[in-house]
C-alpha cells in the first residue's frame, strides 16, 4: 500500500494557503548581540522582543523558517500540560504545580493578545475545546477537573453528560466529555508567516537553510559556526525543539523527537460538517494514543492528528491508522477521500514539561511536548526578557532545572516503536473496560 492509495497529497494542508519558502539570502553579520538558533514560533517571538529592545539579533534556521512543526501542527491553542497537577506537585512541589497551571491561562491570554495587538492574520477563532471521555469513570474524573479549573482559575469549563454530547460532536464514540472555552484554533502556517513578517519588520535578521553546526563559548561571548561562516554573539538563545541537531549535544540528549501525523479530508457537505462538528470546536480525547481533530478554518474539512509511530521513511501504515481512527469516530466518513497527509516532529522530555533553562552560558527555550502553539511563543518571549535582564517579564514557572538526559540516547529515538505499542495496549485495555 502506498500513501497515494489513501491520500491525494503527501504534504501539509496548511501549505496550500501559506507556503513555506526560503528567504532571500543576505550576508551574515559577523558580530551581533544575540544569536537565536531556530526560527519557529519560539525563535521569532524572542527575536521580536529583542529587536524592539534595540539589540542586534539573528535567527538561524537549518531549514526554511517554519518548515518544521510551526507549519505542520494542528493549530489548536490548547497549552496542554501532560502530567496531572498531582503528579507535578509530587515531583516538584505544590507551589510549582499551581504556578504551572496558572501560567497556562496567562500564556493562552498572551497568545490571543499577541495576535490581536500585532494584527496577525491567521484565522484565529476562540471556539472552545471539547474533550471526549472514554467510559463513564473517565467522564467523572474529567468532570471534577473541569469544575476545579472553573473554581480555581475562573476558566469557563464544564462537563457535558453523554445525553448532551451530540450537541458538541456527532459521534457515539464517547461517554460524555468536558468543554473549556479558553482554547481555540488558528492556521499554524499563516501564524508563522505573520510572526515572521512582524519580527523582520522590527529588525530581526532571519536566515533560512543556515544551520548552526557548533556553538563555542569564548572569553567575550560565543562563536556560532554555520556553513556560511562564523558569527560572534554576546549571547545565544536556542529555540530548537523536535528538530534539534548536533550543535547542542546537551539538549539533544534531553529531547526525544516524536513523529506526529495529520490527515485532512476532502471537502465535506455543509450539512455533514454541521452534524459532525455542530459548534466548530477543537476536539481531543482521553486516550494515551488519542486523536486531536478540528474543522479546517473555512469549516469545510475535518483535520485529524495523532502520534505516527514510525521513525524512518514515510510509510503508509500510519496514514491508514489515522484514517481508521477518523472512521471509528465518524462512521459515515468511511468512503470519504483524504486530500492531504503529512507528519512533523514534536519533542518530548522526561518531565513532559516545557522548559526555560541555562547551561554553560547558553539559554534554552524548548521542550514543548506537543503543545508548542501556545508554549513556543510564550517561552521564547519570556527567555528574551530574561536575556534583557527584565526579571518581571522574564519570570516563568517553567524556568527551572534542565530536564534529565535520556539514558543510552544520542539523538536517534530507537525505542519509540516499543513505547507506541505500549501506549496502544493501554488504550486497548481502557476501551475494553469502557465498553463493558
Amino acid at each position: 500500500m502506498q500513501i497515494s492509495d489513501i491520500a491525494d497529497k503527501n504534504a501539509p494542508y496548511w501549505w496550500e494557503h501559506a507556503a513555506v519558502k526560503p528567504l532571500p539570502q543576505q550576508a551574515l553579520d559577523q558580530q551581533i548581540d544575540v544569536a537565536i538558533v531556530g526560527a519557529g514560533y519560539a525563535g521569532l517571538a524572542a527575536g521580536l522582543v529583542l529587536a524592539r529592545a534595540g539589540r542586534s539579533v539573528l535567527a538561524l534556521d537549518a531549514m526554511n523558517p517554519g518548515e518544521g512543526a510551526s507549519s505542520r501542527n494542528g493549530g489548536i491553542t490548547s497549552g496542554n500540560i501532560r502530567p496531572a497537577h498531582d503528579a507535578i506537585a509530587k515531583r516538584f512541589g505544590e507551589d510549582t504545580a499551581a504556578a504551572i497551571e496558572a501560567e497556562g491561562k496567562v500564556a493562552r491570554d498572551f497568545l490571543e493578545d499577541l495576535i490581536s495587538t500585532e494584527q496577525l492574520d491567521c484565522d484565529y477563532q476562540k471556539t472552545g475545546l471539547f474533550s471526549g471521555a472514554v467510559g463513564f469513570d473517565q467522564y467523572d474524573n474529567m468532570a471534577r477537573r473541569a469544575d476545579k479549573l472553573a473554581k480555581n482559575l475562573g476558566i469557563e469549563s464544564y462537563a457535558v453528560p453523554h445525553g448532551e454530547q451530540q450537541q458538541y460532536v456527532g459521534s457515539d464514540f464517547y461517554r460524555g466529555g468536558t468543554v473549556r472555552m479558553d482554547i481555540g484554533g488558528l492556521h499554524p502556517a499563516r501564524f508563522h508567516n505573520e510572526l515572521l513578517r512582524v519580527a523582520v519588520e522590527a529588525g530581526l535578521g532571519v536566515h533560512s537553510n543556515t544551520p548552526a553546526t557548533a556553538i563555542q563559548q569564548e572569553h567575550d561571548g560565543f562563536r556560532v559556526t554555520t556553513p556560511r561562516g562564523n558569527i560572534k554573539a554576546q549571547k545565544v538563545l536556542v529555540c530548537t525543539n523536535g528538530y534539534t541537531n548536533g550543535a547542542t549535544p546537551y539538549l539533544r540528549r534531553r529531547l526525544i523527537p516524536v513523529r506526529s501525523r495529520m490527515i485532512a479530508t476532502e471537502e465535506l457537505p455543509a450539512d455533514v460538517m454541521a452534524r459532525l462538528m455542530p459548534k466548530g470546536m477543537m476536539m481531543g480525547e482521553g486516550l494515551k494514543m488519542g486523536y486531536y481533530y478540528r474543522p479546517s478554518p473555512d469549516g469545510k474539512r475535518i483535520l485529524l492528528g495523532g502520534r505516527d509511530g514510525s521513525v524512518k521513511g514515510d510509510p503508509a501504515e500510519p496514514v491508514a491508522v489515522l484514517r481508521n481512527g477518523l472512521i471509528s469516530r465518524f462512521a459515515e466518513l468511511e468512503n470519504v477521500r483524504l486530500s492531504h497527509t503529512w507528519f512533523g516532529n514534536v519533542a518530548m522530555n522526561r518531565d513532559l514539561l516545557p522548559r526555560i533553562f541555562e547551561r554553560d552560558g547558553i539559554l534554552y527555550a524548548t521542550g514543548f511536548c506537543g503543545s508548542g502553539t501556545v508554549w513556543a511563543p510564550w517561552t521564547g518571549t519570556r527567555a528574551a526578557y530574561k536575556l534583557l535582564g527584565n526579571k518581571e517579564l522574564g519570570n516563568s514557572a517553567f524556568d527551572f532545572r534542565p530536564p534529565a538526559a535520556v539514558p543510552l540516547y544520542r539523538g536517534k529515538p530507537w525505542f519509540i516503536p516499543a513505547v507506541i505499542q505500549g501506549y496502544r495496549l493501554q488504550d486497548f485495555i481502557t476501551l475494553r473496560r469502557a465498553r463493558r
